[in-house]
């Protein structure tokens, strides 16, 4: 069981309320790509990743995955659900092989009096706020080029650790759009990738140019177009 305290949610609780949450834990271990929840799923849990990364992912009524965001151990999911007594509003996927421990909520609402405790929880709600609203962000402003000239500006690296089709999926786009930018961008020699596939930017004024002259699409009113990709209308 990985230490409680490396979790922020639970960084302000006393040595005895951490062994009696872990007492009452449930440690299940998962092989990569094995799903710990569906959305629309209802638990009895609050979700701890201690080995490992998970994605969070909601798919869209065309089956599209639409993935939300990417977290390694120790980290925290399934709050939202948790704390309004609702059904999951996405997948939870391994992307690695890992281990969950999963702490019954009674055991969550029994401290939610402390004042420590709630902090902690509402800045773990708030972070997930924003990271959504980046997503919606992302989603709905930056065309594909764009999307793609950001992640390499900000995370070069990720390219290099990652598949094309796993770098693809966090991007929320197609295998083949991938492939397609990345050739372009090579032939107008604003990156460059050696026979190890690790990518190196050459160019990043040009790379900010992508972003700042695709940044608008092309659809009349993108938010609810976003919307409705997910299932949300």
């Amino acid at each position: 069981m990985v230490d409680l305290r490396e979790v922020q949610l639970f960084s302000k609780l006393s040595d005895r309320n951490l062994a009696e949450i872990e007492a009452q834990s449930v440690v299940r271990s998962y092989s990569r790509e094995s799903i710990v929840f569906y959305e629309g799923d209802r638990g009895d849990y609050l979700y701890i990743v201690i080995e490992g990364i998970v994605k969070l992912y909601k798919t869209s009524p065309k089956g599209t995955q639409i993935q939300i965001n990417r977290f390694e151990a120790p980290a925290v999911v399934g709050e939202y659900a948790c704390f309004e007594r609702m059904p999951f509003p996405a997948t939870c996927e391994f992307v690695t092989d890992g281990k969950m421990a999963m702490v019954p909520y009674e055991f969550i609402y029994r401290h939610l009096g402390e004042e420590d405790f709630s902090l902690e929880i509402i800045k773990s709600l708030t972070s997930k706020i924003m990271v959504l609203s980046a997503l919606i962000h992302k989603e709905t402003i930056f065309s594909s080029e764009a999307k793609v000239a950001k992640m390499l500006l900000e995370n070069s690296e990720i390219f290099s650790k990652l598949k094309y089709n796993e770098v693809a999926s966090i991007l929320n786009l197609t295998p083949e759009t991938l492939s397609r930018i990345f050739k372009k961008m090579k032939k107008e020699g604003i990156i460059e990738v050696d026979r190890q596939h690790r990518v190196f930017v050459l160019d990043p004024v040009a790379l900010d140019q992508v972003i700042e002259s695709n940044k608008i699409k092309t659809c009349t009113n993108c938010l609810a177009d976003f919307k409705k990709q997910i299932g949300m209308e």
